[in-house]
């Protein structure tokens, strides 16, 4: 019975929980439709008032919002729009009150739900005003009409190009008009003949829409134009000067107050009462930090270790055994410090820290984007810079401006020749050059793709340079840092004179409206040698085409003079001229009497190689060596892939949510504003007396070379020490803001970037302080007190072990196998797409040369170095994975190439020391791994070979029979077969330490 009474119980709960949510859902429903009396001055406004107008009002306007007034609302951000009306799952308002992004949580009080319903409700029934006319609709001026003609006509009607005379870049310039007089009327606006133009459909001409990579005005445009005009084509109202409290809305004092925007700080160096393990004032910030853990240094690496570690770390290349032995047996106490001068002056060690550039440039061999991927064929003129820059150890400073603005440093279109500095300083403007391109492309050369270029470029410079993510504000302000989305693009304003989206240049594939985005300022030496060898193979082709073509004339005229009598008379002398012409001078009719009558007249060339079985010999041989010549032509002129301003820069607007079809504010060039009073003020100036050039690159690289800047030198000190380390002192390597990691060692990245500047902005300085420290000579041995009380090696109580990257691996295996190319710089070494689908670098009869001077095209990565995790630049590479999977050991394992440099290897050590078994096992060792194989591993490895020998004798086939009495040749053949078995037993060997730990990490 009590059962069945809680089971009535339990039915009537739930009758009731039922009757009440459909008593919940009447009255909502009921709510929604009170929603409509929602208005904004009654119910809205005061919310507003109390919960986000201290951000977003009268005086005060982030994101340029104001939500104190029905016009600011209305009017919106510069993320766009704030409301939508009827629509609050679409409202930018709504969405960030609802997901309690605004206010932020340390500004005030979040909305309550009651008050993000009534928000929601008033959107919901129409975003209802009390007065909804007092706003009016905005006038149009020349502004919004520019911006028009910006995007669909200035391609042909602009200050570079005026096709029919005409410019409709501005209003004076419609005025003025073209050949065919006045764009616009003033006094009849339905006359104006730009609108007729556009009303016929013959503006923008549909045939040249693709070419030209523009779409058809859309109706609304020419309403606007139309509207214009009529008005009397006003001029855009006058640009004032920001108001400094609309500044500090944006970027507070306390926002400058952040450790990575204020400039570096000389802090004190750590003193201790016993000093022996401090060698410089890197081990005495290091040696703090570990005290207070209660741990110390490691000791010092053995000599063995060290040579390999710091061999690798400067040039990517292992030392020699000669080098190993060498240093080893030195009695100098300073042999360390000789060593690490010896290595810093090898050519290699820019072919080993030049790589690390390239990949924060980005840097590629070919445009990609697309699936055609047009290769670079002069980019590698920047990998030489860069290779070059490192090797001659160029200050910092100098480097970045050369590379930013290295066309603004001289006036290289006036002067006499073209110096190795003009050169240099042209080349390096490369930097803001290797992001993927796909404009070559007319389908992909719209202004989204070209706005996308110069995104990615102005990501490759923050990121690489400046350390900070400011590509979060395209689109929007900053989530995190306090960069502003007008801070974008007043950055995006400083290129504007040398990457315009409307005023653009192809990066190859230029047409009659995108020129070449290249300079043609090569030394006159290498301009005159490419002419002399074009002129040579044309006149290979020409000498060899000469007698062909003249037999070839003869039989035409032998065939014509036979068969023509089977056609009308009066086509005679045409056929005769048509068949005799050459091939490539033909008009048009020539063209379709030979097609229709060779066959007839027999004077196609089939019929007359079967006339003349000499002439079908002749004729092969030729077209055999004319496609072998025409091969090696180059119809490249010689160029430089480089960056340059070109004077006449178009406005730049904020681009609400980054859509270039919603453009927001102009703004100037000018840079971040948190880090504008850390720095002397950007100003820009001409570059020269007269120069055409607007100068504001150059003034942004002088800003940013500025010795008080407070991120140049620490993310570039921090990006030294993170490749030396393993980790960065600050992990994240390109966010130095609020998202990015803190520094483990504050005080040592501010001692050390104070140190590069005072030092000449020496790169190779700071190598010398990082590696003749204690803290880089420590051993990699972890022990049980690193373990509990620095796991991660964060605190640096040893050095990381390591392993080899990419290039350097591929490298290693070429040098220890003798087959290492040393050839530097020039065009890149070629790729090739194998049949089983591996790419690999196509070698010479010198061997295969360094990775860095491999191709690097984007749709075409070497097997071996993708394998590996070289990276896919898009746009750039600021720090590598380091993944461990299953095709790197199985590459190494079964691939071909691999195994044949294993042989080269076994080949090079019998010619170093014969056929001595214990010779070859201990050369090889030294060669692969830097030391001599223990009591153990030498006896493991002889056995190992008896065994192998055995296998591998059991599988040579029975010699041939010699002719009697020929004994010699039995016994050459056994020869040649204990020789081969020896190769194959110690290739094995080889093979086996190039998949060995030991030979891919260093410790």
């Amino acid at each position: 019975m009590r059962s069945v009474f809680l089971y009535l119980v339990v039915a009537f709960c739930q009758l009731w929980s039922t009757a009440q949510a459909v008593d919940g859902a009447e009255e909502a429903k009921e709510n929604k439709g009170i929603s409509t009396s929602y208005l904004f001055e009654r119910d809205i406004l005061p919310i507003l008032q109390q919960k986000c107008c201290t951000c977003h009002g009268e005086k005060v306007q982030k994101a340029e919002l104001n939500l104190s007034s029905q016009s600011g609302v209305a009017r919106g951000s510069s993320s766009g729009p704030v409301i939508v009306a009827g629509k609050p799952e679409e409202s930018l308002l709504f969405e960030v009150v609802h997901d309690g992004l605004m206010p932020p949580s340390n500004s005030t009080e979040p909305l309550t739900p009651e008050e993000t319903g009534r928000l929601q409700e008033w959107i919901a029934g129409g975003a209802r005003f009390s007065q909804p006319d007092v706003v009016a609709e905005p006038a149009i001026t020349e502004r919004e009409v520019s911006q028009i003609m910006l995007l669909r006509c200035a391609v042909c009607h602009n200050g570079r190009v005026k096709e029919g005379g005409l410019d409709l870049r501005s209003r004076q310039s419609m005025l003025s008009g073209g050949k065919s007089g006045p764009a616009i009327n003033l006094k009849r606006p339905s006359e104006s003949l730009m609108l007729k133009k556009i009303h016929a459909g013959e503006m923008p001409p549909l045939r040249r829409l693709a070419s030209a990579s523009v779409k058809v005005i859309e109706t609304a445009e020419v309403e606007t134009v139309a509207k214009w005009i009529a008005a009397g084509a006003p001029l855009a109202a006058h640009r004032t000067e920001r108001d400094p409290a609309e500044i500090e809305s944006e970027v507070t004092d306390e926002d400058k107050q952040f450790w990575s925007f204020k400039s570096p700080v000389a802090h004190d160096v750590p003193r201790f009462e016993s000093e022996h393990r401090i060698r410089n004032p890197i081990d005495a910030f290091v040696l703090e930090k570990l005290k207070g853990v209660g741990l110390t240094l490691s000791p010092d690496a053995d000599r063995r270790t060290l040579i390999r570690r710091a061999t690798f770390d400067l040039i990517g290349l292992p030392p020699t055994p000669e080098d190993v032995e060498s240093f080893i047996k030195d009695p100098d106490p300073a042999a360390y410090e000789k060593l690490i001068d010896r290595l810093l002056e090898s050519r290699h060690y820019g072919e080993r820290w030049g790589r690390y550039w390239l990949d924060l440039a980005g840097y590629s061999d070919s445009d990609g984007v697309n699936a055609e991927d047009p290769i670079r064929h002069f980019a590698y003129r920047y990998r030489d810079y860069v290779i070059r820059s490192f090797n001659n150890d160029k200050p910092y400073d100098r480097f970045l401006l050369e590379q930013i603005a290295g066309d603004e440093l001289v006036d290289y279109e006036n002067a006499p020749d073209v110096t190795d500095e003009i050169y240099d300083n042209l080349v390096a403007t490369g930097f803001l050059r290797m992001a993927p391109d796909g404009t070559y492309n007319g389908l992909t050369n719209f202004v989204p793709d070209r706005l996308d270029v110069i995104a990615s470029e102005i990501d490759v410079l923050t990121s690489s340079v400046m350390g900070l993510t400011v590509k979060c504000a395209r689109c929007h302000s900053h989530k995190f840092d306090p960069i502003p989305h007008r801070d974008y693009y007043s950055l995006a304003a400083i290129l504007k004179g040398a990457l315009d989206e409307n005023d653009w240049l192809r990066p190859s594939k230029a047409n009659q409206d995108f020129p070449l985005r290249g300079l043609t300022y090569v030394p006159s030496e290498e301009k005159a040698a490419w002419e002399a060898e074009q002129k040579r193979l044309k006149g290979m082709i020409e000498a060899i085409q000469t007698p062909l073509e003249a037999r070839q004339r003869e039989l035409v005229t032998a065939q014509l003079e036979k068969h023509l009598p089977q056609l009308p008379e009066i086509l005679h002398e045409d056929l005769r001229a048509a068949a005799l012409a050459p091939r490539d001078k033909r008009n048009e009719v020539q063209k379709y009497l030979v097609t229709k009558f060779e066959k007839l007249l027999k004077i196609d060339m089939d019929s007359l190689e079967e006339l003349d079985p000499a002439f079908k010999e002749l004729a092969r041989d030729s077209f055999k060596q004319i496609k072998r010549l025409k091969s090696e032509l180059n119809p490249n002129e010689p160029f430089i892939h480089a960056l340059w301003d070109r004077g006449q820069p178009t406005p730049t607007y904020i681009l609400r949510r980054g859509n270039y079809l919603s453009p927001g504010k102009a703004v100037d060039p000018g840079v971040p504003t948190v880090l504008a009073d850390a720095v002397a003020p950007y100003s820009v100036i001409p570059p020269w007396e007269d120069s055409r050039k607007t100068g504001r690159r150059l003034a942004f690289a002088r800003w940013l070379v500025d010795p008080r800047h407070p991120l140049t030198a620490r993310v570039m000190t921090n990006r030294i020490w993170k490749h030396h380390f393993q980790h960065g002192i600050v992990k994240s390597l390109d966010n130095f803001g609020r998202a990015g990691q803190v520094p483990t060692h504050p005080e040592l990245l501010d001692w050390l970037s104070i140190q590069f500047v005072e030092r000449g902005w020496s790169i190779k300085a700071i190598h010398r302080l990082i590696m003749t420290s204690s803290t880089y000579r420590q051993s990699s041995e972890i022990t049980e007190e690193h373990a509990n009380r620095d796991l991660d090696n964060r605190l640096l109580s040893r050095y990381p072990l390591r392993r080899l990257e990419a290039e350097v691996l591929r490298d290693s295996l070429l040098f220890v196998s003798g087959k290492l190319d040393p050839t530097q710089f020039g065009p890149a070494e070629r790729v090739e797409r194998r049949d089983d689908g591996l790419v690999t670098s196509v070698g010479s009869e010198k061997g295969w040369r360094r990775s860095i001077y491999v191709l690097q095209r984007r749709s075409q990565s070497s097997t071996i170095l993708e394998d590996f995790d070289l990276p896919q630049m898009a746009p750039n590479c600021v720090e590598r994975t380091v993944a461990t999977v299953a095709p790197q050991a199985l590459h190494l394992l079964n691939n071909k190439m691999v195994h044949d440099w294993s042989r080269a290897m076994a080949e090079r050590i019998i010619q170093d020391v014969g056929t001595d078994r214990t010779s070859q096992i201990q050369r090889a060792f030294a060669l692969a791994v830097g030391r001599q194989p223990d009591a153990a591993e030498l006896e493991l490895v002889t056995q190992s070979f008896d065994e192998l020998s055995a296998k591998w004798h059991a599988t040579l086939p029975e010699p041939p029979a010699s002719p009697a009495g020929n004994s010699v040749s039995l016994e050459q053949a056994a020869h040649e077969a204990t020789a081969e078995l020896g190769v194959q037993t110690l290739t094995n060997l080889c093979h086996a330490l190039m998949n060995s730990a030991e030979f891919m990490y260093v410790d």
